[in-house]
């Protein structure tokens, strides 16, 4: 199979609360790329999250800085990004779940500086909700889910089981999930819902979903070769990535198609001036 795109142009969950980042330019890119770092969520308020002050503008086409979701100070950005990438951050989803938008959904892009409600750094699902809001409020978004079949990674376990070593870590102590150029991908406390979301939000053309049954959190390595790169042909480089999977986490990745969760889009309009 030669399906996995592993490219520092795709866009990756990135920073402390689930950032989406490409870049344009690899050279540009840094040494490790966190997936997420999801720390400790700062004190839950009983109102519900939003941006205070918020502006949205048309991204510069001549500008290549590539996409990104940061947080800066008390400012959330998100550049040049489309309703696809504010969609598949806000909803956890794999574009490939987000079904009947208008022709504008993945051409026309954006550049959001807001201000939360919140005190504090959001985390990342702090973040999602923000960006929920944003979607209500200035795009219109109205939706619902449905279970459609589509094409899917099942996450399964290898004959002979897992090969990952169970974390010393509590689950309120954060999840780190970073990469480096190579690749080498290294987690530190995650779950199996956490590797799935990784690898369909960073590496795989489809959805993945966890078939595993393990529920406990594990600190572990996958180091792999993608497809398109030079070193393939090298004679230590990294097998490829379904390989690495089996070999070194006793886990497989097997494309299917099944029932899953999809975003279907009622209405949805060009967000309203600032």
């Amino acid at each position: 199979m030669n399906v996995v795109r592993v490219q520092v142009q795709r866009l990756v969950l990135v920073g402390l609360v689930g950032c989406l980042t490409t870049f344009s330019d690899p050279a540009k890119a840094a040494a490790i790329l966190p997936i997420w770092q999801n720390a400790a969520p700062p004190p839950i308020s009983d109102n519900p999250l939003a941006f205070e002050a918020v502006t949205i503008k048309p991204s510069d086409p001549n500008l290549s800085g590539g996409t990104y979701f940061r947080v800066q100070g008390r400012h959330v950005l998100a550049v040049n990004v489309s309703l696809f990438d504010l969609l598949s951050l806000a909803y956890g989803l794999h574009p490939k779940q987000i079904v009947n938008g208008p022709r504008w959904l993945d051409t026309s892009r954006y550049d959001i500086d807001g201000v939360p409600t919140m005190e504090g750094r959001p985390n990342r699902d702090q973040q999602r909700q923000l960006f929920r809001a944003l979607l209500a409020d200035r795009f219109h978004l109205v939706f619902h889910y449905e279970q459609r079949e589509l094409p899917i990674y099942a996450l399964l376990l290898d004959k002979g089981g897992p090969r990952l070593t169970r974390t010393s870590r509590q689950p309120q102590d954060g999840t780190n999930f970073s990469y480096t150029n190579q690749i080498v991908l290294t987690a530190k406390n995650a779950s199996m819902a956490t590797l799935a979301d990784g690898m369909q939000a960073s590496f795989l053309d489809r959805p993945v979903v966890d078939h595993t049954g393990l529920t406990d959190r594990y600190d572990f390595t996958l180091k792999w070769t993608p497809d398109d790169s030079p070193a393939r042909d090298t004679p230590d480089a990294p097998p490829d990535l379904y390989t690495a999977i089996k070999e070194q986490l006793g886990l497989k990745l097997v494309p299917t198609k099944e029932e899953a969760k999809a975003l279907v889009i009622d209405h949805v309009e060009v967000p309203s001036a600032n």
